[in-house]
């Protein structure tokens, strides 16, 4: 309820919004090949490119995008996955996604391939589904080597176990991009490394979703990284239709689990003065402790988990989102849908919320209560009067950030690394 005024007691404060500073699409990237470099020439194998004369560059791609991690569970790389999949359908590639799922079926519908079935891993803090079984590799292997490939796209390349099995066959077939997602170190590979930069070292080119991520991966497999960002989907976010709201409403999304922090924002909330509605969205090992400790009630909607589109409708309605992770996060998604949504963002100072931020959030130690409350509390004032964090200019400074690291511009990005693999000699990658 945006556009209401609510009597509150506390005056605001202006805070302007930073400079946009847009980096320009399209531009050269380091590395890029010079013109007219020399295509790489493959094998005559299974897993194969079918490249032809350098005569069309732009000509489309095919690219197969696996994914370690269940499609049937909601998650960041997951999301990552699928939107850039469709967002390179968009501009004319082929795109084939691979992933296991939870009910364990094989086959392919379409363009997306099931490789079998997801097993919960505890891990960073959480829980990730994936497919640990040699057939998974083995049938991911098989099914590729009928494919003329162009790209293979690993999410997550050292996460068990997919990934291991194409990038075993990774001489004899088209390069691989590695994008490494997270932060905070692998057990795989604390327990592996001799095997973890083994197969680092099968990639054509390594890339890190943030500064966050490239540290953990670097420490994990050394090497060279291109930082590039996860895309936030504008379309989802801006034409969005909000769920209606009878009063200033915080909105928090997640996984229920201890580094989500969702425990300290409840304790924030329980504190507030204000008249502010809590919508709890999500779901977790932590949800029915939590919930017996604060009931649903007129103050606090637990809304379970809900669909892309009614999770964007929630973030057009809200007036605050709130991310209050404790850590492990390496890269902030949820801060960019808000930001796209026009919807202030008080969220947790950590290195992977600053990078996606960039000063457009309200930022608070993690884990601190009383400065959760506070910034909350101001929040929620900056809404009522339209100045400081809920001010136009500082809105327009969000949705200009969201812009800057849209899944259009990302799908863009990957495009030109591609090609510069494909171009790249034999044996050169990013080692």
């Amino acid at each position: 309820m945006r556009e209401a005024q609510y009597s509150l007691l506390r005056d605001p404060v202006e805070q302007g919004p930073p400079d946009s500073g847009a980096p320009e699409q399209g531009a050269p990237q380091p590395g890029a090949p010079e013109q007219g470099a020399p295509e790489r020439v493959l094998p005559d194998s299974g897993m194969e490119s079918h490249l032809r004369d350098g005569s069309a560059p732009h000509r489309p791609l095919k690219v197969a995008m696996v994914c370690p991690y269940s499609l049937s569970s909601p998650g960041g790389v997951q999301g990552q996955a699928i939107g850039l999949a469709e967002h390179l359908r968009a501009l004319g590639h082929q795109v084939i996604l691979i992933a296991p799922d939870d009910g364990g079926s094989v086959g392919r519908v379409e363009d997306r391939w099931t490789v079998g079935r997801s097993l919960p891993l505890p891990t960073n803090g959480s829980v990730a589904r994936l497919a640990v079984s040699p057939g998974a590799a083995l049938r991911s292997v098989r099914w590729l080597r009928h494919e003329q490939l162009d790209v293979i796209h690993l999410h997550e390349p050292l996460a068990p176990a997919v990934g291991y099995g194409i990038l075993l066959r990774a001489p004899s077939g088209p390069p691989i991009v590695g994008t490494f997602h997270r932060s905070g170190s692998s057990r795989w590979c604390r327990a592996l490394p001799t095997l973890a930069r083994w197969a680092a070292g099968r990639l054509s080119a390594q890339v890190a979703v943030s500064e966050t991520a490239r540290a953990t991966a670097a420490e994990d497999v050394g090497g060279r990284f291109e930082v590039l960002f996860n895309g936030v989907d504008l379309r989802r976010f801006t034409m969005a239709a909000p769920t209606p709201t009878t009063g200033p409403t915080i909105l928090f999304v997640g996984r229920h689990e201890q580094r989500k922090g969702l425990e300290v924002l409840l304790e924030a909330f329980a504190g507030m003065g204000d008249p502010a509605t809590l919508w709890v969205v999500g779901h977790g090992p932590c949800t029915e402790a939590l919930q017996r400790r604060y009931p649903a009630s007129e103050r606090i909607s637990w809304l379970g988990t809900l669909d892309d589109e009614e999770v964007a409708a929630r973030l057009a309605a809200a007036d605050v989102m709130c991310a209050p992770a404790l850590g492990g996060e390496s890269f902030g998604m949820v801060l960019l849908e808000a930001m796209a949504s026009r919807t202030a963002v008080v969220a947790s100072d950590i290195a992977g919320y600053r990078d996606a931020a960039a000063g457009r959030a309200t930022l608070v130690p993690p884990g601190d209560v009383a400065s959760l409350r506070e910034a909350l509390c101001q929040a929620v004032l900056d809404v009522a009067h339209g100045t400081g964090t809920a001010a136009p200019e500082a809105l327009d400074a969000g949705v200009r950030r969201a812009h800057e690291l849209s899944m259009e511009r990302l799908a863009g990005r990957y495009v030109d690394l591609y090609r510069r693999v494909i171009a790249a000699p034999a044996g050169s990658g990013g080692q």
